[in-house]
Formats: C-alpha cells, structure tokens, sequence
C-alpha cells in the first residue's frame, strides 16, 4: 500500500512542477510579447 502512496505523490508532484512551468513559460511570453509590441501571433 506505501508504494501505492509514494507512486501517487510523484506522479502529483510531477504534475504541479510542469503546471507551475508552464504557467511561468506563459507569464514570460507575454511579458515578451509586450515588450516587442507583438499583440497575437498568427496560426498559434
């Protein structure tokens, strides 16, 4: 049962620290936009 536990913590874990870096990865490519003055790109 512990290893069950241990499995469902790292795979959680896993999950937060791609959905925080790719939240970061967002934040940075507006911030980029605005500064270059870009407002969409096309065919994203």
């Amino acid at each position: 049962m512990a290893k069950v536990i241990f499995k469902g913590l790292t795979k959680n874990t896993a999950q937060v620290i791609k959905l925080f870096a790719l939240s970061r990865l967002g934040m940075a490519r507006k911030k980029l936009m605005a500064t270059m003055g870009v407002v969409r790109v096309q065919g994203a």
